[in-house]
Parts: C-alpha cells; sequence; structure tokens
C-alpha cells in the first residue's frame, strides 16, 4: 500500500526514507519527525536580523551566539524521530518588520509609513552577505538541507514579480533582468554551503492577482537556477495579500491539489526533483501523484497539523485512523488575528505545553463506567478517548446515527473534508469495544440505571427558530431539512440568516442554478467564520450572478409567496419566494442540560449544548473532558 509515496529518494546525497515533506507551518516539528515524514522543516530562520522578519524587528538570530543552543536541539529533536532537517532561509523584503526601514526592489512608502528603499548594489551586497552567512550556519549546525523561500511575494519573490518590481535598471523589466538578483542570492547560497549539500527553493507558480508573474516567466527562471539548487517545491499565492492568501493556503471551498497543474509542467521541464505543496488530503492522492510521474515529494503543512502521525499510519497501512485536515485555517494567525488560535481536530496543536498527544495518552489509574450523552463531534471525542485511556464507555444517542450536526454539514457541496472527519470518528468508535444506543432518547432515570462513574453531556444545540409572523408556514424549512432534502426546493430560494452555515447553502443552491437571496441582519456575510474563509467565500460568491446578500436587513414577517423585510433605511421590502430557509442559528439545550446533574458527582456539560461553537471547541472539549476522567 502506498508503495510510491513510502519509496526513498536521494537529493544531492540526502537519502530520504520517503517522499513525505513537512513544511515549516507551526512549531511542532518534532512531533512531525516522530510521526514519519521523511524531511521536516523547523520552522525559518531569518536572513538579516532587524530587517528580515515578517513578525517582529526584535525576533533573534537563529545563529547568534546565545540562540544557537536552541537552534541546536531543532536538528537533535528532528533527527530523534528519524527524519532530515532543514529549515527556511527566509526574507521579508518590503514587508519586513524592521527597526528604521526596509528593503525591496522598488522604492515606497507603506500603508503603516515604513519607508522601503529601493535596493541598490551596496544593499544588495550586504543582504547577500547575509545569505551567505545564514546558509553557511544552517549547515554548520547540523541541518542536513536547507530550504530558501522564492514564493508568496518574500524578497526573492518581490524582484521576479511584475507586481513589486518597477525598476528600470539591469534589474527590472524582462523577467531575464528580474532574475538577476534572484540568481545572485542562489549563486551565494551555493557558494557557502558547497556543492554537495541539498538545496530547496519554494515557489509561487502564480500570485493569483491581475499583474502576477506568469508561469512562462517562473520556468525561466527555475532553467536558470537549476544550477544552483536540487529540487524545488512549488507553491501559489502570496501572503501578505488577502486576496491572494487564500489561494495560497486554500479553504476547503477551493479545488483539492490545487498547484498540481504547475508541479507537472515543472518536472516535465525541470531536471531536478520537484515536490508540490497545498492540499495533498490523503496518502492515496500523494501516492497516485507521485506514481503518474507528476511530482517527486510531496510538501504537507497544515495535514501534519492535524496529525503528525500520518505519515506513520499511512505507512502501517492504515489510513483509516489518520485524522483529516478540515482546511479551516484555524491553525492560521492572519486568519483569526490571533484570536483562538488552533486545529480543529487537533486538541494539541498550539497547546503542547498543556494537552497531551494522543499517542501518549495517559492510561486511567481506575477503570470507571463512563456514560456520554450524544453522538455528535465532542462526544464522539470524548467516547473515543477515554476508550484509549482504559475506561467503558456508552453512548446513548437519539438519532439513528452518530455525528450531530456533521451529519449534515457532511452533506453540503464543498465538503468532503468534513465527510472524511465524520466516516474518522465512526471508524474509530466502531474500533473500540464503545457501547452505543441508537435511537435512545436519554432520560435521567435510563442514566440512573446505568450507573456511570463519570457523565458526560453532549447534546449539542438546536437549530433557532425566531419568533417571525408566518415561520410555521408551509414553504418555510429549517437549514438541516434543506441540506438533507435539496430535491425538494422550488426554483427562488430566499436564506433567512447569512452565518456561514446560510452562506454555504446559498453557494450550493447557486452552483446548482437556484436563484438565491441571502437576508442578514448585520453588516457581514458568514461573521463566525474566520477571516480568510470569508474572503475565500466572497470571491465565490463573485462568481454567480444569481447569488445575492441583503445586509442590515431584518426580517418582518413572512407571506405565503413573499418575504416582508426591513432594510437599512427602515424602508418595507417584499422578495417572493419559491421556500424559504432559516439558517438564524443555534441554540443552547441548557435547561435539558440541567435535568441530568444530580445524578452522577462527576458531570460536565462539553460541545454546542452548553455555548454553540465550533468543531474546534467541540473536539478540543471532548477530549479534555475525557482526559480529567
Amino acid at each position: 500500500m502506498f508503495d510510491h509515496l513510502f519509496k526513498p529518494i536521494s537529493v544531492n546525497g540526502m537519502i530520504l526514507k520517503n517522499r513525505i515533506i513537512a513544511t515549516p507551518t507551526g512549531d511542532d516539528f518534532e512531533e512531525k519527525a516522530m510521526g514519519g515524514a521523511a524531511l521536516v522543516i523547523a520552522g525559518h530562520a531569518i536572513v538579516e536580523p532587524g530587517r528580515s522578519s515578517f513578525a517582529s524587528p526584535e525576533e533573534p538570530y537563529p545563529f547568534a551566539k546565545y540562540e544557537r543552543e536552541e537552534t541546536r536541539k531543532k536538528v537533535l529533536k528532528i533527527h530523534r524521530g528519524g527524519a532530515k532537517a532543514s529549515v527556511e532561509i527566509f526574507h521579508a523584503g518590503q514587508d519586513a518588520r524592521t527597526v528604521d526601514y526596509a528593503k525591496g526592489p522598488s522604492a515606497l512608502i507603506r500603508p503603516d509609513g515604513v519607508e522601503v528603499k529601493e535596493m541598490d548594489e551596496e544593499m544588495m551586497e550586504e543582504t547577500l552577505r547575509w545569505y551567505a552567512e545564514t546558509a553557511a550556519n544552517a549547515k554548520k549546525i547540523g541541518f542536513d538541507s536547507i530550504f530558501l523561500h522564492f514564493g508568496h511575494g518574500w524578497l526573492p519573490a518581490q524582484f521576479l514579480s511584475p507586481h513589486y518590481n518597477h525598476r528600470t535598471d539591469i534589474y527590472g523589466g524582462s523577467i531575464e533582468n528580474r532574475s538577476r538578483f534572484p540568481l545572485r542570492i542562489l549563486e551565494t547560497v551555493r557558494k557557502a554551503v558547497g556543492n554537495n549539500y541539498p538545496i530547496d527553493i519554494r515557489i509561487s507558480a502564480y500570485e493569483w492577482i491581475e499583474d502576477s508573474i506568469s508561469f512562462e516567466d517562473v520556468m525561466y527562471f527555475l532553467k536558470k537556477a537549476e544550477p544552483y539548487i536540487d529540487t524545488v517545491q512549488i507553491s501559489s499565492g502570496i501572503d501578505k495579500i488577502f486576496e491572494a492568501n487564500v489561494h495560497c493556503i486554500t479553504t476547503n471551498l477551493e479545488e483539492e491539489m490545487p498547484n498540481l497543474k504547475w508541479a507537472k509542467q515543472a518536472k516535465a521541464e525541470l531536471q531536478i526533483p520537484v515536490s508540490v505543496v497545498s492540499a495533498v488530503m490523503t496518502p492515496a492522492m500523494a501516492d497516485e501523484i507521485i506514481s503518474k510521474g507528476y511530482v517527486d515529494m510531496v510538501a504537507f503543512g497544515r495535514t501534519l497539523l492535524a496529525d503528525p502521525y500520518w505519515p506513520k499510519k499511512a505507512m502501517e497501512g492504515h489510513p483509516e485512523d489518520i485524522v483529516p485536515c478540515l482546511r479551516c485555517s484555524n491553525c492560521y494567525h492572519i486568519s483569526s488575528d490571533h484570536w483562538n488560535v488552533g486545529c480543529s481536530v487537533n486538541p494539541r496543536y498550539h497547546h503542547q505545553e498543556f494537552v497531551p498527544s494522543e499517542i501518549n495518552l495517559p492510561k486511567a489509574e481506575t477503570k470507571k463506567h463512563v456514560v456520554i450523552l450524544g453522538g455528535g463531534p465532542a462526544g464522539m471525542k470524548a467516547a473515543i478517548t477515554a476508550s484509549d485511556r482504559g475506561h467503558k464507555v456508552t453512548i446513548i444517542e437519539k438519532q439513528k446515527e452518530l455525528g450531530g450536526m456533521l451529519r449534515f454539514i457532511s452533506k453540503e457541496a464543498h465538503k468532503e473534508e468534513v465527510q472524511r472527519l465524520l466516516d474518522y470518528y465512526l471508524t474509530q468508535i466502531f474500533k473500540r469495544e464503545i457501547e452505543v444506543l441508537l435511537n435512545t432518547e436519554a432520560d435521567p432515570e435510563l442514566v440512573k440505571e446505568l450507573q456511570p462513574d463519570s457523565l458526560l453531556i453532549a447534546f449539542g444545540a438546536v437549530e433557532r427558530i425566531l419568533p417571525i409572523p408566518g415561520v410555521e408556514g408551509e414553504k418555510v424549512q429549517l437549514a438541516t431539512k434543506a441540506i438533507a432534502h435539496p430535491e425538494q426546493l422550488g426554483q427562488n430560494i430566499v436564506i433567512l440568516g447569512g452565518g456561514s452555515i446560510g452562506c454555504e447553502i446559498g453557494l450550493e443552491l447557486a452552483e446548482n442554478g437556484k436563484n438565491v437571496t441571502i437576508l442578514e441582519l448585520t453588516d457581514t456575510l458568514a461573521a463566525n467564520a474566520n477571516s480568510l474563509y470569508r474572503e475565500a467565500l466572497r470571491q465565490k460568491f463573485l462568481l454567480h450572478e444569481n447569488l445575492h446578500s441583503l445586509l442590515k436587513c431584518g426580517c418582518s414577517r413572512i407571506e405565503e409567496d413573499v418575504v416582508i423585510y426591513k432594510n437599512e433605511s427602515g424602508e418595507e421590502k417584499q422578495l417572493p419566494y419559491d421556500q424559504l430557509i432559516l439558517s438564524t442559528g443555534l441554540v443552547a439545550q441548557r435547561q435539558l442540560v440541567e435535568s441530568f446533574y444530580g445524578i452522577c458527582r462527576d458531570t460536565v456539560a462539553i460541545g454546542d449544548c452548553v455555548s454553540p461553537s465550533n468543531i474546534m471547541n467541540a473536539n478540543f472539549e471532548g477530549y479534555t473532558a475525557a482526559l480529567n476522567i
């Protein structure tokens, strides 16, 4: 199984045990190595202290005297896991957080008031010296290879891209000229590390903006760069431009393997190994594109945040045990502005200092009977975790199948990842000796009969029905019913509520040719989602002339064929419809939850039944609640 993915490969003398590269996404490089990746990139090393960090002008230089020991530990931790160690060599160029001014291909004043100076020969030489020193230091401290970031709108990419490079000298204009300084970087780095040391670069094949570099120009550069590098990773997009970032780190609204088309062409035209990054979701996908000769290696970012042991599970022939990434980007600080950063499916990510790995769960000192009320994501995660710790587990589920709201979400378009998550949960439940009582409505008497030592209440939430005149009409239906039975919907649809679920329903119906209007009381669509998802959703909405949204509009009443609403100015308007879909949020079942307290001293309510939230919080609460039993 997956023989091509786990075939070794040599890159300039560095033998990789498989074709899996762990990108520098996140700081959990040690666990990625333990999880079976062949090459682990341990974060980044800034090139030029005080003038190359995207985070802070005070970001420490990893090879400074008093930083070297910590940097060396990264190498050792990766080697301990049996992987080769690499580090990203990074310069933010004109977008750097600096102590004074920034460097770039062209002069400008940034929106934050920082001056960007057009790099002259003296400034270029200064930066080249730092590149040489940083690369040589990486080799000296023990990294097996280096990974030069030449994509996503950072300094080398700024010279290559006509979006950034407006020079009229020998470093601007034609692709030959725009390539000069990036090629000087590569030549300088190669001299610094010698011929027998692997150099990898990442490059954006397309930048997803109007004045993007062309892929033809990218290939011109790569052919010129080939004598200096040993492998190339094909990506796309730009980090610092919001509209392009959603194509750099794609959401579930985009196709899977979006960069493969460019990677295939690079592989066909270059003599060096080629890797691809972005949304290669399963071992089967990765194995297939390698077996067909499209690429030599596959790089994984968020996938290995969701499950660092993805490679090992695939290698051992158990892909069904892989925790799937949802491409939700809640792990990405840019999408959340540092509010509630985490992983929807891996409760340990970003919380490593206080949340143990699922691989090393502490066994329970005393085996207990754990009863869980509700089989949604919080309940299923709690059941799996409690069982793995050695407890006897019983789930009571009112419906005929487990899954909670995932049963509906997984049926929507663009939700293949959620279907994989639901399949994962169900597989793990039935792999364990967990008693599941389906079609069973929990009541206090039943729970008492089961004599639980610990009781976890995970009923989930119910759909909110607003007290609007006419809401009980025959043509009005809840979002879950609309998702389950799209064939019952007419041509003209009004969706009341523009949260993420309402927007997703609207998008799918529009894609299927329906005329859709979303009525939203606030000024923001999908306000409950992160900012990158909202941007991706906005771009999708623009593709459909039959999809409309009316913001700051409140529904007054629902008549047989028209919705009466008030716009921002307080004017009363009419909107005809064939069906009206209610998607006005969820409501916690607090009174129901309260009725189960007092049966068992160790009782905890988790997930949406306490406060409607998202998969990330449900998963985290289910996991940590089970750890406390």
